[in-house]
């Protein structure tokens, strides 16, 4: 699976961490003929002692709720959130409060990235506002548990989640860290910026001089600065507007972070921005509230932000978050 697609499926806002409906189980794995040449394949090609990863597969157990957002039909909004969610959870006075709070405390550092990688600060501050509530919940699932049982059990993604345990395994070797404390999202992803274990191996930046961590928060300003250079960010430039249609709801046009469309042919369908857009061409997004629906036009920064998670929501909600601290 190409790199890009780690960002794209995986890392997941903190609104949907909590697992209190359905504890995980105690779950036999070393029965299963999969987890034992799982074994073997790591004993020969990376060097793990048997004894060891047998303890780690005895200790994993099983996580109905994270298997159950992966089998069966895939459900809109079940790995990521609907525009309501977002606004119960992230996107409101509370979440902007904090976000200007941190913005003050980590000024220097976010300052330091915005120079350093030519990014704008507040959409450093957005991120990690989604992500992980500025550092303040990476998520309470036992990442070896969800790892062992999406990689073990069938569902859409069992392939990937297989070489994410793989990836964890030599994660916790290389940080010496106790592979059965790690704590993450339902998807294993870890840390204030939510890096599953391929993507911390790779990703993971050492933004402060005392050596990398994927839940330190100067490493995760410099590690977010570092990804929206390399996907394309135009610092100060426009990333959405919102946009003016008749009625309440819109469905005349698709819509979404993929779609574009010339602002001409958006103007035949009486969709028009309320402040200058200096584009010819927008990304149509639509926020489904629960009595109207919001237009907004997205330029080519939009993109970037749904680099790291492929939902329109998800954009927004960075969006304003950083319009909401640059005021």
């Amino acid at each position: 699976m190409k790199t890009k697609l780690l960002f794209f499926i995986i890392i997941t806002p903190f609104i949907l961490f909590a697992n209190d409906d359905r504890p995980p189980i105690r779950y036999d794995y070393l029965s299963k003929p999969n987890v034992q040449r799982f074994i073997t394949m790591m004993h020969r090609k990376y060097g793990f002692e048997r004894d060891y990863l047998e303890k780690v597969f005895k200790h994993a157990k099983l996580d109905r709720d994270t298997l159950a957002r992966y089998t069966g039909k895939f459900k809109k909004n079940s790995t990521v959130g609907s525009w309501e969610r977002f606004k119960l959870h992230v996107v409101n006075p509370e979440t902007f409060q904090e976000a200007k709070r941190f913005k003050r405390k980590h000024y220097r550092t976010l300052q330091k990235a915005e120079r350093q990688y030519g990014v704008d600060m507040d959409y450093i501050v957005g991120f990690l506002g989604v992500e992980s509530r500025f550092g303040t919940y990476t998520g309470d699932y036992s990442v070896l548990d969800a790892l062992a049982t999406l990689a073990f059990h069938p569902n859409r993604m069992r392939k990937f989640f297989y070489s994410e345990l793989r990836h964890l395994f030599l994660f916790a070797r290389e940080k010496r860290y106790d592979i059965t404390d790690l704590k993450g999202s339902f998807a294993g992803a870890m840390g204030c910026v939510q890096q599953v274990p391929s993507v911390a191996r790779k990703f993971n930046y050492d933004f402060d001089g005392d050596g990398a961590s994927v839940w330190d928060i100067e490493d995760c300003i410099g590690s977010i600065a570092k990804f929206m250079r390399h996907k394309g960010w135009n610092k100060e430039k426009p990333v959405a507007v919102p946009a003016s249609f008749e009625g309440k709801r819109f469905r005349r046009l698709r819509t979404g972070y993929k779609t574009r469309y010339r602002l001409s042919t958006l103007k035949k369908y009486g969709i028009k921005p309320k402040t200058r857009f200096p584009y010819r061409n927008a990304s149509l997004i639509r926020l489904h509230n629960r009595t109207h629906d919001e237009l907004w036009l997205a330029a080519p920064n939009f993109k970037v932000l749904t680099a790291y998670n492929a939902s329109s929501n998800y954009g927004m909600a960075i969006h304003l978050i950083a319009q909401a601290v640059s005021d």
